[in-house]
C-alpha cells in the first residue's frame, strides 16, 4: 500500500504547502518588477522547460513573464557548490542530457556543449568466485565483445544484444524527429518501425518489457543492464501490466535517435544558464523569488487569466492571454483552486547521492577506474537483484543489497572542478527502487540508512573503501550529500519527489484521440482554456529535454494563428 499524506509519516511527507509555489525558497529578491499589467504569456516556473517556452515565445514577439519561486532559475537542472571549501560545480539533481533535441539548441542559439562519455557502462559482478565485469564501450568494439564472452561464456548473448539495440535504434530514428512536431498517430509510427525492425514495437509498446528481456537474453547481468533503463525514476516491476516501465525505457533510449546520454560541459547549470540567456536576449522578463499563489483562469476561450504571486514586496498579480505551467500537474490543480487529492499525488522512487573524492577507488575486477567510472557503473543491478529489490521496497523494506548507478562527471568534463580541486573527482549515485515511503517516520535516520546501504553496495566491488577516498569539507566532514524523494519535494516542489512530475506517457496519440485543438495536438492540454502544460508533466515531458517547453510554445503560436 502506498502511504498517503494522511499517514503518520511526519512533516516531510505532508502535502505541499497550501500555496505550493509560495513556500519559501532561497530568496535573493526579484530581478525587478513586472513592466506590464497584462502579458501575452505568463510562465509559472523557471525550470529549463519554462525557459524554453519563454525563449521561443519572446522570439516570436510576444510579451512574456516568467515567475520562479526560488532565488534562481533552472529547477532541477542546476550546478551548485555543495561542499564548503571546495569550488566544485556539482550537477546537484539532474546530471546527464539525452532527449534535448539539436533542433531546440540550434533554433535558440544555445551556447551549450554536450560531450560523449568514452564508456557506456560497466557492471561489476562475481562469477565462480572471481571478480569480473561487463564492459560496454562507446562506440562498441572488440573490448565489448570480449567482455560479453568472458562474463556470459557464450557468443550468442552479444549477438542478442546487438539485435535488440539495433531494433531500438530503428525505433528511435522514427520516433525522435516527431517529438518536436504535433503528435503523430500511433499506427503510423508502428507501421514505420515494423517495416525496419519487425517485433521491436511489440516488445517495447505492447507487452511488459520483462517478457522481451527474458526471451531475448539468458545472462542475469546482461538482463539487468538492459532492465535498468526502465526503472530510473520509476518504481515498477518489469512485468507491470500498466507498461509504465516500458514508457520509461523508451524515453531513456530514443534521445537524438541514438539514446546516448551526454555530459553537459560546465555541469547541468550550463544548460539552464544557456536557456535563461536565450530567453532574456529575446526579451522575456524573468522574476525570481516569486512564488505563485493562485491562477484564476479566464471565463472562456480568448479571455484573460489572472496569475497571483507573493514576493518580498508582498502580493502581486498580472493578467495573461495564456498561462503556461512548468510545475507538476498535481501542483497545478492546487494553483487552480482544486483540492490536494492525496491519492493522486505522485510518488518518487530514487535516491541521489553526490560525492567529492580525493581519488578514484580501485576495483576488485582490476579494470582501470578511469574507464569504469566514466560511464554508468551498475551496482547490484542483476536482473534477479532488481526483482528482489522491488519486492522488498513494495513491502516497506529498504532493499539489501541496494541497486544503484554511479558515474563520474569530472572524468569527462574536468571544467566543473576549481583550480584547488583539479585533482579530485565527483561521483554521482542514483538509486533504484527507493520509493518515498521508505523514508517516512524518522526521515533523517532513514536517509542515513539508505546512504550507508548505497555505499556498501559500492564497497562490494572496491579494493579501497569509498570512505577512504572521500574528500573533506571545510569543517572536516566527508563530502557526501543525500537527496531522498522528500528532499526533492521540499527543495524543488516536486510532488512526492517524482522527477518526471508523474508517470511518463507514450509520446504519440493513441486510438481515436482528438487532435483538433492545438493544445491537444501538441500534447500540452490541461482541460482549462488558456492554461497549458509546459513542463515534465506534458505528454512528451520528462528528463532534461525542453520538449514540454517547446511544444507548449508551439501550441500558443498555433492558437494565435
Amino acid at each position: 500500500m502506498i502511504p498517503t499524506p494522511d499517514s503518520p509519516a511526519g512533516p516531510l511527507c505532508a502535502p505541499l504547502h497550501d500555496d505550493p509555489l509560495s513556500a519559501p525558497g532561497p530568496a535573493r529578491g526579484l530581478d525587478g518588477e513586472p513592466r506590464r499589467r497584462h502579458y501575452d504569456v505568463v510562465v509559472v516556473g523557471g525550470g529549463h522547460n519554462g525557459l524554453v517556452s519563454a525563449a521561443y515565445l519572446a522570439r516570436a514577439g510576444l510579451s512574456v513573464l516568467v515567475l520562479e519561486r526560488l532565488g534562481r532559475t533552472g529547477g532541477a537542472a542546476v550546478s551548485e557548490q555543495a561542499f564548503a571549501g571546495h569550488d566544485v560545480r556539482l550537477s546537484r539533481y539532474s546530471y546527464l542530457v539525452s532527449l534535448l533535441p539539436e533542433r531546440i539548441a540550434d533554433e535558440l542559439d544555445l551556447d551549450l556543449r554536450l560531450v560523449s562519455r568514452r564508456t557506456a557502462s560497466y557492471a561489476p559482478t562475481v562469477r565462480d568466485g572471481v571478480d569480473t565485469g561487463l564492459l560496454v564501450e562507446r562506440p562498441e568494439g572488440r573490448a565489448t565483445r570480449d567482455s560479453f564472452r568472458a562474463v556470459t561464456r557464450r557468443d550468442e548473448e552479444y549477438e542478442a544484444w546487438c539485435a535488440f539495440y539495433g531494433g531500438i535504434e530503428h525505433l528511435a530514428r522514427v520516433v525522435e524527429p516527431t517529438l518536436t512536431e504535433p503528435l503523430p498517430r500511433e499506427g503510423v509510427l508502428r507501421e514505420a518501425v515494423e517495416a525496419q525492425a519487425p517485433g521491436i514495437w511489440g516488445d517495447l509498446v505492447e507487452r511488459p518489457l520483462g517478457e522481451a528481456i527474458e526471451r531475448r537474453f539468458a545472462d542475469d547481468t546482461v538482463r539487468g543492464v538492459v532492465a535498468t533503463d526502465a526503472l530510473i525514476g520509476t518504481f515498477a516491476s518489469l512485468h507491470d501490466p500498466s507498461l509504465v516501465q516500458n514508457r520509461c525505457f523508451l524515453y531513456h533510449l530514443i534521445g537524438r535517435g541514438t539514446g546516448e546520454w551526454r555530459v553537459p560541459v560546465g555541469g547541468m547549470g550550463a544548460v539552464s544558464g544557456a536557456l535563461e540567456s536565450a530567453a532574456a536576449r529575446a526579451g522575456a522578463e524573468i522574476l525570481t523569488g516569486a512564488g505563485v499563489h493562485r491562477i484564476h483562469p479566464g471565463s472562456g476561450p480568448g479571455s484573460a487569466s489572472e496569475v497571483v504571486w507573493d514576493d518580498a514586496a508582498g502580493r502581486r498579480s498580472v493578467t495573461a492571454g495564456h498561462v503556461l505551467s512548468g510545475v507538476a500537474p498535481w501542483v497545478l490543480r492546487i494553483l487552480l483552486g482544486g483540492a490536494a487529492e492525496p491519492t493522486a499525488k505522485p510518488v518518487g522512487a530514487q535516491l541521489k547521492i553526490n560525492m567529492l573524492l580525493d581519488r578514484l577507488p580501485r576495483l576488485r575486477s582490476g579494470l582501470d577506474p578511469r574507464t569504469a567510472f566514466a560511464g554508468t557503473l551498475h551496482l547490484c543491478e542483476g536482473y534477479d537483484e532488481l526483482a528482489e529489490a522491488h519486492r522488498a521496497a513494495s513491502a516497506g523494506r529498504l532493499p539489501d543489497p541496494l541497486p544503484g548507478e554511479v558515474y563520474c562527471h569530472s572524468l569527462t568534463d574536468p571544467s566543473i572542478l576549481g583550480e584547488n580541486d583539479a585533482d579530485r573527482h565527483t561521483l554521482t549515485w542514483f538509486g533504484l527502487h527507493t520509493p518515498a515511503w521508505l523514508f517516512e517516520g524518522d526521515h533523517d535516520a532513514a536517509r542515513d540508512r539508505a546512504r550507508d546501504a548505497a555505499l556498501a553496495s559500492l564497497d562490494r566491488h572496491l579494493i579501497d573503501p569509498i570512505a577512504d577516498c572521500l574528500a573533506r569539507d571545510a569543517d572536516g566532514r566527508p563530502c557526501v550529500e543525500v537527496r531522498t524523494p522528500q528532499d526533492l519535494e521540499a527543495e524543488l516542489a516536486l510532488p512526492g519527489g517524482h522527477i518526471f512530475h508523474g508517470d511518463l506517457d507514450w509520446p504519440w496519440a493513441r486510438g481515436r484521440a482528438r487532435l483538433d485543438d492545438p493544445a491537444d495536438a501538441w500534447g500540452v492540454a490541461t482541460g482549462v482554456p488558456g492554461v497549458l502544460l509546459c513542463g515534465s508533466g506534458a505528454k512528451r515531458g520528462g528528463a532534461v529535454s525542453g520538449l514540454g517547453g517547446h511544444n507548449a510554445a508551439q501550441a500558443v503560436l498555433a492558437e494565435r494563428g
